[in-house]
Parts: C-alpha cells; structure tokens; sequence
C-alpha cells in the first residue's frame, strides 16, 4: 500500500520595495533599475509606482522606459464651434449629388 506524501504550502514571501538593491537615485533622472533587474522585481516595482515613485528602466546603461503611476484622466474638452463654422461655410451652389459622385467613381473602376 502506498502512502501519499503530505505536501506543506507555504505562502509566497511578499516583494517589497526594500528588497530593490540594483535600485539606483541617478541625479536629474531619479530612480532607476536595470531591465534584468526590473524582470525579477516586478511586483516590487509596482508596488513602488503605485505608492507615487516613479521608477526608470534602464538598458546598457541607457533610460529606455519610465513606470509611472496613473493620474486621473482630464476631462474632456466639449467641442462648440459646430455652428459658427457652419456659419462659415459658403452657401451650397448646386453640382452633383453625393449618390452620382460615387457612382460615377465606382462605375470609372471597372468594377
């Protein structure tokens, strides 16, 4: 008869934003991190970005990305001007309809 093994969980350590060593203040940039490093400390970093840092990311020594928490959208401008340019447009003349437009386009195709 076999036995079964009895399996223990244990809960996953916590990333924490301590735990950033490669993490480095670079003057006129701020904080920054290597990629690999960013790789392997991701949930450290979010955790850091969602606190208010901003954090950049860096390749060969070069900034590549900026991880920057979300601000509030800005609302949205209502576009008013609907009827004063219509006012400016110049008084239809007559011409051809839209509809003979197309069909004149479509029939000059060989479709």
């Amino acid at each position: 008869m076999k036995t079964k093994a009895k399996v223990i969980k244990y809960p996953e350590p916590r990333a924490s934003a301590m735990e950033l060593k490669e993490a480095v203040a670079v003057p006129g940039v701020g904080l920054t991190i290597p990629v690999r490093a960013a790789k392997a400390k991701l949930s450290a970093l979010l955790e850091l970005v969602a606190a208010g840092q901003e954090v950049t990311i860096t390749s060969d020594g070069q900034p590549k990305a900026v991880l920057s928490p979300i601000r509030p959208a800005a609302g949205r401008k209502v576009f008013t001007g609907t009827r004063e340019h219509l006012k400016q447009m110049p008084a239809w003349s007559g011409g051809p309809a839209a509809e003979a437009l197309i069909r004149e386009d479509r029939d000059g195709r060989g479709w």
